[in-house]
């Protein structure tokens, strides 16, 4: 398919779509991506030789992403639901502070620590759906929780999952991972201290900000350091969990110094002092959900066997009007026994079992918790299958190839790298995952990198780092964030906060991988 201008700016039109009737007019998602859907069939049809039997098969391929994300989704409201009416919730935000007494020190826990090792086991929408209503419940104000929460797992979706998303773009781009793994640890881990100080900032100041540096300094190099480690050896899988956890620890070490002492004052449950064994029964849900997803990502015997069962659909070749191929393929093999929302689901069973012989649960809990999660989910799961519509339709007939073609095509070599992480972040935001965005532009970007004779490694690890830090701000995931904090419908007001701190790590990852680019290049 021949690149012009005028096919680059129509391919981008469904995405302007989306960006000016949610920052500018402040549209939900589900609005603004029914319009950006109607806008990608009129620009598929008339300009890039789209056929109803080719927006048909989109369709197929959206309702399957669909399905694999509201599994989730539908489970972490559930578990929500289940957590607020038990009064889980409420007994978290009131044991944090048990840890310290430092509101720096708290939401640092739990929006960046929490979320990011949450991302590790959960994936999609788990980190967030667990971690802003706690953030909520602390006396944070929605948008915030779900802005901070959101911004201070993004890196942690690199790894996440097992390391798929890295391992689908060493497949796509044929380059060995134990290149490209140095590098992308090194680009993550400089977005460790940013990724701090917003999250501080936006909850506690700029005052809040010098205090917390040093603990935000403390805790980025240990991440930062464990990341490499793990990377260099070849264990990626690990490369979210691992840091995560070492994260923790350090926080919770610096908690026993001066500057950051813990709250002598015991816990408060409605004028009521809070026993351990209490907490501990408030924390079930939370305790479950870490163990099972440990249990089904980590133990290998277990993922196997829940593994022998499995479905996927076959799609056949495609060939739009202007010559654009979809090769024949097979959709993403879904297991549905240790898939992230079963784990939910297996969470919320087990939880409700052991909330109701506690005591926690009335006779009437069930009700309200089902029809809270039912009233929760009718918009978002909307909003979800028409952006997975928008993304599948410019996917099929090569709107979002010459997007990327067009930017790889009129950059020079010198800004490139700059450039990089950037058409990550649009694939992400396209598609919703960092690992369909390496899909679509990993291979395209190892070929610009060897044409413009730059270090494909690293260039290569620039698209996984941007894929990851920008799949959080994708219309689809921000349902999901919205819609435990009772924000559903109210996406665009969140972007307008996200968009804007959201991009600080990603352009600090940009400057990093051009300077890096140009002294690999002998400064040329």
């Amino acid at each position: 398919m021949e690149l012009t201008l005028g096919n680059w700016l129509l391919s981008f039109l469904p995405i302007l779509t989306v960006i000016v009737l949610m920052l500018l007019f402040k549209w939900g998602a589900l609005r603004a991506g029914a319009m950006s859907f109607l806008v990608a069939v009129a620009v598929s049809l008339i300009a890039f030789g789209g056929s109803w039997l080719i927006l048909a098969w989109s369709q197929v391929k959206a309702l399957v992403l669909a399905v694999n994300l509201l599994l989730i989704i539908w489970g972490a409201l559930l578990l929500y639901s289940l957590a607020s009416e038990a009064g889980s919730v409420r007994a978290i935000s009131l044991f944090i502070p048990r840890l310290s007494n430092d509101r720096s020190i708290q939401l640092l826990l739990i929006a960046w620590l929490l979320t990011s090792f949450l991302q590790g086991m959960g994936g999609f929408g788990v980190a967030v759906a667990v971690g802003a209503p706690i953030l909520v419940g602390m006396g944070f104000s929605p948008i915030l929780s779900v802005v901070m929460t959101t911004i201070g797992h993004a890196w942690a979706v690199s790894f996440g999952g097992m390391g798929s998303a890295f391992e689908s773009l060493i497949a796509v781009a044929g380059v060995p991972g134990l290149l490209i793994a140095p590098y992308s640890a090194i680009l993550f881990a400089l977005s460790f201290v940013p990724t701090g100080v917003i999250i501080t900032l936006l909850g506690t100041g700029w005052k809040g900000v010098r205090h917390a540096f040093p603990a935000i300094l403390a805790v980025s190099l240990t991440m930062g350091a464990t990341l490499y480690i793990l990377n260099v050896n070849g264990f990626w899988s690990l490369s979210t969990i691992g840091p995560s956890l070492v994260g923790i620890a350090t926080l919770v070490l610096l908690t026993h110094l001066p500057g950051y002492q813990g709250a002598k004052n015991a816990i408060s449950n409605g004028g009521q002092e809070l026993r351990t064994r209490d907490l501990l029964v408030y924390l079930t849900p939370y305790m479950l959900l870490v163990g099972i997803g440990f249990a089904v990502a980590m133990i290998r015997p277990l993922n196997a066997f829940l593994n022998r069962v499995s479905f996927s659909l076959s799609y056949p070749e495609i060939v739009s009007g202007l010559g654009f191929v979809t090769p024949a393929e097979s959709s993403p093999v879904l297991h549905p026994f240790s898939h992230p929302g079963m784990v939910l689901f297996a969470t919320v069973f087990l939880s409700t079992i052991v909330l109701k012989r506690a005591g926690r649960l009335k006779n009437t809990s069930l009700r309200r918790i089902l029809s809270l999660t039912s009233h929760n989910t009718v918009d978002g799961s909307l909003g979800i299958v028409v952006m997975a519509g928008v993304s599948t339709i410019m996917t099929q007939v090569g709107m979002t190839s010459t997007l990327a073609r067009g930017i790889a095509e009129t950059i020079n070599g010198v800004i490139y790298p700059a450039v990089v992480p950037f058409v990550g972040v649009m694939g992400a935001f396209l598609t919703g995952t960092n690992n369909n965005s390496n899909i679509l532009f990993g291979a395209l970007q190892a070929e610009a990198a060897a044409l413009l004779k730059l270090n494909v490694p690293l260039i290569l690890a620039a698209q996984h780092a941007g894929g990851s830090m920008g799949s959080v701000m994708s219309p689809t995931k921000l349902i999901v964030a919205c819609i435990t904090v009772g924000l559903g419908g109210q996406e665009g007001k969140v972007l307008r906060k996200l968009i804007g701190y959201g991009l600080i790590p990603i352009t600090v990852i940009a400057i990093a991988t051009a300077i890096w680019s140009w002294l690999l290049s002998g400064g040329a």
